[in-house]
């Protein structure tokens, strides 16, 4: 019987994924996002939260809670993210994310979903 882990961002399953006991990783990882320090340069991360895969280019999409962003990297580019929602300090307006904790990408409406769960209580 291998561990389960269930994903759940504010009390909404997204996923449960099995990882077999006996399951092995590659011991030459390789940092992808952030890596440089806590702060809010667009290579950096401060208490990352959740994170999305983009299936057909491999485009990580992360949850920068304390930075009240979310940040992509494009695939082989470990040098900066690009902001792609919020970022503008914390609030409730439009152009802003008070501490998200989950992000999803709709395909088929070519859209975010994030949710944005401390003060604004937003999805």
């Amino acid at each position: 019987m291998g561990v389960q882990f269930l994903l759940n961002f504010s009390h909404i399953i997204i996923a449960t994924v099995n990882i077999p006991a006996n399951t092995t990783w590659t011991q030459n990882g390789v940092t992808i996002a952030g890596g440089h320090g806590e702060d809010d340069a667009t290579n950096q991360l401060n208490w990352s939260h959740g994170l999305f895969v983009i299936d057909h280019d491999q485009t990580v999409v992360i949850v920068d809670r304390s930075n009240h962003r979310i940040i992509q990297w494009k695939n082989g580019d470990t040098t900066n993210g690009q902001v792609v929602a919020g970022g503008k300090g914390e609030g409730n307006g439009l152009h802003q994310l008070d501490r998200p904790t989950g992000v999803l990408i709709n395909k088929e409406a070519d859209s975010l979903i994030i949710c944005d769960a401390e003060i604004s209580l937003r999805l």
